[in-house]
């Protein structure tokens, strides 16, 4: 804000990299669970191995705790005076 960002633009920064972060991260947690499930449907009896609804469901809800969990910091970013924040670093 110090250089001329607005508000509304440090807002959208931090959403971004927080959705950017939280979406490698359930990437990355989907492939080692779908690899993970072939174990799993071996060792228990009557669990299916892929089940298509439940990994939507835990991707969005991550996805929304994600994006919440961000959104506190970075409105309270937003309202942050520039000479203030530059004063305490």
């Amino acid at each position: 804000m110090a250089l001329g960002a607005r508000p509304a633009e440090v807002l959208r920064m931090i959403l971004w990299e927080a959705g950017r972060m939280a979406g490698l991260g359930i990437a990355i947690g989907l492939l080692v669970a779908f690899w993970v499930t072939k174990f799993v449907e071996s060792q228990l009896y009557g669990v299916k191995a892929l089940d298509p609804p439940v990994f939507a469901a835990g991707a969005a809800l991550l996805a929304v705790v994600a994006v919440v969990a961000a959104l506190f910091p970075g409105w309270r970013a937003s309202k942050i005076e520039p000479v203030i924040a530059l004063k305490y670093e």
